[in-house]
């Protein structure tokens, strides 16, 4: 997998295609995005008479080469109505080019990577420096963060149409919290296809998507299902964010009642609960948010209870290669409270024991009685 930055705009109807070509990017199989940049309204290059656009970036990660990469993003241009023209600065429907490509520099097919625009061009410096800030461009090893603040006052007049964030502030943490923006706005389109599949099913059950309370469910619906999985496009690196200290300490670190919300794979149905996860250090501990970070990165997704146990232990376990880690979840399951056997007060408790809180009884003892008190 190699790290792209990818530049997004827009001037015909942007508030619909420029979040629709994000969903593309993650809708692709050989594309994982890891972070979005908020949306910029910036003056039309070359002026003219013509709307302004709405520019953003994405980080990805993808096992495409430069070309194939191009190829998807000319495809999903396409897709959105874009028709290229021997204007470069012309109108369009959406724009995506590659801005970076980690290990690469050259042309492809007149592309040149990097492009030669960041670090004078705010529209793509500032999108590109807000999911990258650390990526290194030029033979002058300058950050895209030094390159976006470099840029005179004059370059800095672009707007951010808050609104219209794709991303919530902590774009290294990939949509955690990220219930802002599920309301619709006026013509919002946030995934054609899902929401198409969305009012299909409305139809299937026999109710009508055009009345009031269901006008505007299909893009909920698409909107909540990508936040409620949003783990999938989630990374330990970057869940963790460096914040992995050196430490004397060796004594038990719990940390309990963290809140897991989940989908059952077999079901869709939810459950949740809570986990307790604790672990024996080793000479590094974790900042303490880190911990409940990692169970939502494996909770937002389709899951048993049995593997998302294992799942977060093994996490914290390679982060911190600890002398021991053990994690105990609770759970309600919907899949039997709400069908099935119908058992409304049931739960599930699942756990797993690695390194010293398996070889050690009184370690693992005491563990299990911390996390019941």
């Amino acid at each position: 997998m190699t790290r792209a930055v990818i530049a997004l705009g827009s001037n015909i109807r942007p508030h619909r295609n420029v979040p629709a070509g994000v969903a593309a990017l993650r809708r692709h199989p050989d594309i994982a995005v890891l972070g979005v940049s908020p949306v910029y309204e910036t003056a039309p290059v070359g002026g003219g008479d013509q709307p302004a656009f709405h520019n953003a970036a994405a980080l990805i990660d993808t096992p495409l080469t430069p070309s194939s990469l191009r190829a998807v993003l000319r495809m999903i241009e396409s897709g959105a109505g874009r028709v290229r023209t021997a204007d470069k600065n012309a109108p369009r429907t959406l724009d995506l080019d590659i801005v970076l490509f980690e290990g690469f520099a050259g042309e492809v097919a007149g592309t040149v990577i990097p492009d030669p625009g960041l670090g004078t061009l705010v529209h793509l410096t500032i999108p590109a420096a807000d999911v990258a800030p650390d990526w290194v461009c030029g033979p002058e090893g300058n950050t895209l963060a030094d390159l976006a603040g470099s840029l005179s006052p004059s370059h800095q007049e672009m707007r951010s149409i808050v609104s219209r964030d794709l991303q919530p502030a902590d774009r290294r943490n990939v949509r955690y919290a990220a219930e802002a923006l599920m309301e619709p706005v006026t013509d919002e389109v946030y995934d054609a296809d899902e929401e198409a599949r969305v009012r299909a099913t409305l139809e299937y059950l026999g109710e009508d998507p055009d009345r009031e309370g269901l006008l505007r469910t299909p893009l909920r619906v698409a909107k909540a299902m990508d936040f409620l999985t949003s783990g999938y496009e989630m990374t330990l690196e970057d869940v963790i964010n460096n914040a992995i200290f050196e430490s004397d300490a060796d004594e038990m670190v719990l940390v309990k009642d963290i809140e897991f919300y989940s989908l059952c794979e077999h079901h869709m149905l939810p459950f949740f609960g809570k986990a307790a996860v604790a672990y024996l250090p080793d000479g590094k501990i974790i900042g303490l948010s880190k911990i409940a970070r990692i169970v939502d990165m494996f909770a937002r997704r389709l899951q048993v209870q049995e593997r998302l146990t294992n799942q977060i232990a093994d996490a914290v376990a390679q982060a911190l290669d600890p002398h021991g880690v053990a994690v105990v979840l609770e759970g309600s399951h919907f899949c039997m409270m709400m069908r099935g056997v119908q058992k409304q007060g049931s739960s599930m408790v699942t756990s797993a024991i690695r390194g010293g809180f398996r070889d050690n009884p009184g370690t693992r003892a005491e563990f299990l009685d911390l996390a019941r008190g």
